[in-house]
């Protein structure tokens, strides 16, 4: 029996929606699957996106066998482009997961030097000391798979993102056989997604959407406008087919969703009809019950081609009374009020918008807890890991993992950085390892920190208040009273006198401290805490205050 452990640590993904990242270690060998991105919290102000902290294998990077990749979801490619260039380790994906990342990483020029690797459902390769199998599972992008993966203590199963839909859009439903088939030759640990698991049920096949969207398309009077995330391929089929139907033709609107189109096409995962599919100028001459458009903005993201026709600021669509929109895409949590806001807009330009809530336009790719239920009854695990979810999701999975017979404590809810540390017999939590949120704004990557994020929330509070004071530079003696310059802070015309009176104050104690009056480092202390104090006693408000010298 191998006397040395295997060690599963998340860097991402657990106790949050996105950001997936897991290490799979033993000895000198170790495997990650997935390497996604998260959306920001409205706390993380001007923050563009998150993505996993990789401090931990920075020095590991000789030890690293290569990168799986379950699906082409953000959530789990999206952080490749920045993470890639520090690791340079190749990369195993399916076909259009494969397309995908291609996709990514060419948006921020860094495919020059990437190892991509193509592996089919069933394929098996082997990395270090792990044999990893793809088993396809069906969620709402095609070529999804789920992970076998052989390691020297046992088989670990990782479910991927997945539902049990047999009616797919495209590509086979989950492998059940092959899973009951591992279950039955005994299986060490699952690892299975948990978004879901607050719902009771089964989630609704594909089919119901590609149903609604052929009767939206019928009765639509005018044109007919859907939203839904680029990397929803099957959607943007089940669009095609409903408008092939009922004769529209349809244009495809925004960068991402152009690109991801095309490479579907080049792939041959979206078949269509030709002259379907069109140039967007020729949609002018169109009449309207003919065309449909397909766009990006699910999200309400301030760039996005749906946002900008809402706002009435994109320059090839406005949108008339008589449109029907279809957002075909829930909210992802924390995104409501923006959405909600882009929905408001719509509807105020007199277009007909149809939206989760209102019509089956939408069915999410997770499973509910009966088909969490199904998959832990057919792999029949010794030890269970809840994965992708917040810990809610985690800790309700892991009570229905309990409902199916799985003893307690055999099950692990971990968070992100805890090493969770297995042998052929047993398991238990081992430590921490150092994970958190590397945040990449504009074009820095990992620069801002919780300092910078404290001053925007500073900011964005009370406002800025910068105090101008001009010394003589012989005599080091105030020259004039102190100017103050605020933004953000009060009405500097209703708080005039105010403003005048901290103004009066501040000359009257830099004036009284003359021989020091030059050291910075003096100054800069004495003015913060002056302002600080008498704002706070007037306005109960603590703005950040900048004290600014200049010699003359």
């Amino acid at each position: 029996m191998a006397r040395s452990k295997l060690k599963l640590i998340p860097l991402g993904g657990l106790s949050e929606i996105g950001k997936n990242m897991l290490l799979l270690e033993y000895e000198n060998d170790i495997l990650i699957i997935d390497v996604g991105l998260m959306f920001p919290g409205e706390e993380m102000l001007g923050i563009d996106l998150v993505i996993p902290d990789i401090n931990y294998l920075m020095d590991k990077k000789d030890k690293i066998r290569g990168i799986v990749v379950t699906h082409g979801h953000e959530d789990h490619i999206g952080a490749l482009p920045y993470i890639l260039p520090q690791l340079n380790v190749p990369i195993y994906a399916t076909c259009l997961t494969s397309g995908m990342i291609r996709v990514k990483l060419k948006e921020r020029k860094a495919l020059a030097d990437a190892k991509l690797n193509v592996v089919s459902p069933g394929e098996q390769i082997t990395l270090g000391a792990f044999n990893v199998e793809f088993f396809p599972v069906c969620h709402s992008v095609p070529d999804a798979a789920g992970l076998i993966i052989n390691t020297p203590v046992g088989v670990v199963v990782h479910s991927g993102d997945f539902k049990l839909d047999y009616t797919p859009v495209y590509g086979r439903p989950t492998d059940l056989s092959r899973l009951s088939q591992v279950g039955a030759q005994g299986v060490l640990l699952l690892l299975s997604d948990s978004t879901y698991a607050e719902l009771p049920g089964y989630t609704p096949s594909e089919k119901v959407v590609g149903e609604t969207l052929d009767h939206i398309m019928g009765d639509a009077p005018g044109r007919v406008i859907v939203t839904t995330f680029s990397s929803l391929v099957s959607r943007v089929q089940q669009v095609i087919n409903a408008a092939a139907k009922h004769g529209r033709r349809v244009f495809i609107v925004g960068r991402s969703m152009n690109d991801t189109v095309r490479m579907a096409l080049e792939l041959g995962y979206i078949q269509a009809p030709d002259g379907i599919l069109g140039r967007i100028d020729e949609a002018r001459g169109l009449p309207h019950n003919k065309v449909v458009f397909v766009t990006t903005g699910s999200q309400g993201e301030p760039t996005s081609a749906l946002v900008r026709m809402a706002n009435r600021a994109h320059p090839n669509v406005n949108i008339h009374s008589g449109d029907t929109i279809v957002i075909s895409a829930t909210p992802i949590p924390g995104n409501e009020a923006v959405v909600n806001r882009t929905v408001d807009n719509l509807f105020k330009q007199g277009a007909r918008v149809l939206y989760d809530k209102v019509a089956q336009v939408h069915v999410h790719g997770h499973g509910s807890q009966e088909e969490l239920k199904l998959l832990l009854t057919l792999v029949k695990p010794k030890f269970f890991m809840p994965i992708h979810g917040e810990y809610r999701h985690l800790s309700l999975h892991a009570k229905l993992a309990e409902s199916v017979g799985i003893p307690k404590d055999n099950t692990f809810v971990l968070e992100d950085g805890d090493i969770l540390s297995l042998t052929a017999e047993s398991a238990r939590k081992d430590g921490k390892v150092s994970s958190g949120n590397v945040y990449v704004d504009g074009l820095s990557v990992g620069d801002i920190g919780g300092v910078v994020l404290r001053n925007r929330r500073m900011l964005s509070k009370d406002g800025i208040v910068v105090a101008i004071i001009a010394v003589n530079r012989q005599t080091g003696k105030l020259v004039g009273r102190p100017d103050i310059v605020t933004r953000g802070f009060v009405d500097t015309r209703e708080f005039k006198e105010m403003i005048d009176e901290s103004r009066d104050l501040l000359a009257k104690v830099l004036d009284h401290s003359s021989p020091r009056a030059t050291e910075w480092s003096f100054v800069n202390a004495k003015v913060r805490d002056t302002l600080d104090k008498f704002y706070y006693e007037r306005t109960r408000l603590r703005p950040m205050i900048l004290p600014f010298m200049v010699k003359v």
